[in-house]
């Protein structure tokens, strides 16, 4: 491989499993909080400020963006997965190939989606049914909100590529400086200041425009100046003109990983619907171990991503048993991280769900009690997503999508819907963990027994040169089939991990 790639991307097909992981997943996690929060303060600059309102307009309008961004998510970590497949291989012009066409795609369809979104979002906030007193402000919001589109699509995705690439630090410094910047901006472009108008809910949106703009100017600047070879230049506009095959494995792979977050959507809605049925205080109580619910399944997520990465440049490069060394190492650090977070909720959960629900609440007890029985669901759930992250490097994403799908809809919301007349609520809190652990269950048979390893994201690529000194390389779909089980064929080093997924088995 050239020089420029050994300078910009990241091998995560060398060195120790376990180091490359942690130092992998632990930008993504950090930068996940870090937009957490970003979230949070804003809608205290909203709530506290402007009022009920203008709270429940940004939400509404939110919901919309958060959609919109949902939407694509599949698409880019299809993205994820060829560059990383073709950094393993080490063919640096096949990711290129692949960066030139993803950027197309995700430029023309973000400046599609501004130019609609801009006449649309009065009648799409109509739709929704957004109460009349914040529909005004509503208007304002979104509309300054879908003129980001291009650059928050923009920067998914190249942050998409970066991670596909190896690097995930990059990434996340780039987005730290998005999050100050809008944290910053917030409150200087709602009230003004100086010259600065003050543009009320507008200038919430209007930071976010700002943000976001100028990190990803900033990071396309840093990857032109480091020459990065993912870097697309005025003489490599030639790439920027759509590969049939390379949109193709996009829109094929995308769109079920996609579904996957609209899925999960549509049965945290209908939970929600079950729990609303039974009044305000147990919603509330509901509503309170979900803010606590969002941190925990961050490790997991983080995790998921770096086995998808690290396992999609093994295959590129048919390094077969570091793939299933990313499984058993991926599913050890979630037990780990995710239980690291959980224990303490429990032994302190007076004191963290206190921070959402004040002192003798009904629904405090409530919220205790549906916490410590569905916060361990996150340790099955966080298997499950490792498990599907490494099989979709392989281009496996059907089998995935459905073990999810009968998850939440053949398991969770028929057994917190029909349960109810015997077990009351805790109907609706069982059907957390029972879900999840048949998730983690149908996940690990199909890595055992599935035909992931020989699926595609495309159509095998031509070999090109590699180092001398390099190992042979073949297209996965050329690799024998013989990577390790996640449990059965586990090194003396993994005894932990095999004995955990077995009990779990």
């Amino acid at each position: 491989m050239s020089s420029s790639h050994a300078r910009g991307s990241h091998l995560l097909t060398e060195g120790p499993i376990g180091r490359t992981m942690i130092s992998f997943a632990l930008p993504i996690m950090a930068g996940n909080a870090a937009q957490s929060l970003n979230g949070s303060i804003n809608s205290i600059w909203v709530g506290r400020y402007l009022g009920e309102a203008a709270l429940t307009a940004t939400a509404n309008a939110n919901n919309i963006m958060f959609f919109l961004i949902g939407s694509i998510f599949g698409i880019g970590m299809a993205a994820t997965i060829l560059i990383g497949q073709a950094t393993g291989a080490r063919d640096l012009a096949r990711a290129r190939r692949v960066m030139g066409t993803s950027a197309s795609f995700f430029i023309g369809l973000s400046a599609l989606i501004a130019a609609a979104g801009w006449f649309l979002a009065d009648p799409v906030l109509r739709a929704m049914g957004t109460p009349a007193a914040a529909l005004p402000l509503a208007e304002q919001y979104l509309q300054v909100i879908f003129l980001s589109m291009p650059f928050l699509y923009a920067f998914a995705f190249v942050s998409a590529a970066l991670r596909g690439a190896g690097d995930s630090r990059t990434p996340f410094r780039f987005l730290l400086l998005s999050v100050a910047l809008d944290i910053a901006l917030n409150p200087l472009l709602i009230f003004g200041w100086g010259p600065v108008p003050a543009l009320g809910i507008a200038g919430s949106a209007a930071s976010t425009f700002f943000a976001q703009g100028v990190s990803l100017a900033a990071m396309l600047l840093h990857l032109r100046r480091k020459r990065h070879p993912l870097w697309l230049g005025r003489q490599d506009a030639h790439l920027l003109k759509i590969d049939p095959d390379v949109l193709r494995a996009l829109i094929v792979k995308g769109v079920p990983m996609g579904l996957q977050m609209v899925l999960i959507s549509l049965a945290m809605i209908a939970m929600i619907s079950l729990v609303n049925a039974h009044g305000t205080v147990t919603a509330a109580g509901y509503g309170a171990a979900l803010q606590l619910w969002t941190y925990v399944q961050m490790p997991a997520m983080a995790i998921g991503a770096a086995c998808s990465s690290i396992a999609a440049q093994s295959v590129g490069a048919g390094r077969w048993d570091r793939v299933g060394a990313a499984a058993r190492t991926g599913t050890m650090f979630n037990f780990l991280m995710t239980g690291a977070l959980i224990a303490p909720l429990i032994l302190f959960d007076r004191y963290t769900l206190a921070l959402f629900l004040p002192e003798g609440s009904a629904s405090f007890e409530i919220a205790r009690h549906l916490n410590h029985i569905s916060v361990w669901s996150f340790l099955f759930f966080g298997v499950s997503f490792v498990i599907s992250g490494v099989v979709r490097a392989t281009g496996a994403v059907i089998p995935p999508l459905l073990i999810l799908g009968f998850a939440l809809w053949g398991i969770r919301v028929p057994f917190a819907t029909w349960l109810q007349p015997t077990l009351g609520t805790d109907a609706l809190w069982w059907s957390f963990p029972v879900s999840a652990l048949c998730s983690m269950l149908m996940s690990i048979a199909y890595y055992r027994w599935g035909g992931w390893r020989k699926a595609r994201m495309m159509a095998a690529p031509e070999r090109v040169a590699a180092p001398a000194a390099a190992r042979a390389i073949a297209a996965p779909a050329e690799v024998p089939a013989q990577p390790p089980a996640l449990v059965a064929d586990a090194s003396p080093d993994d005894g932990r991990i095999a004995a955990v997924a077995a009990k779990a088995d």
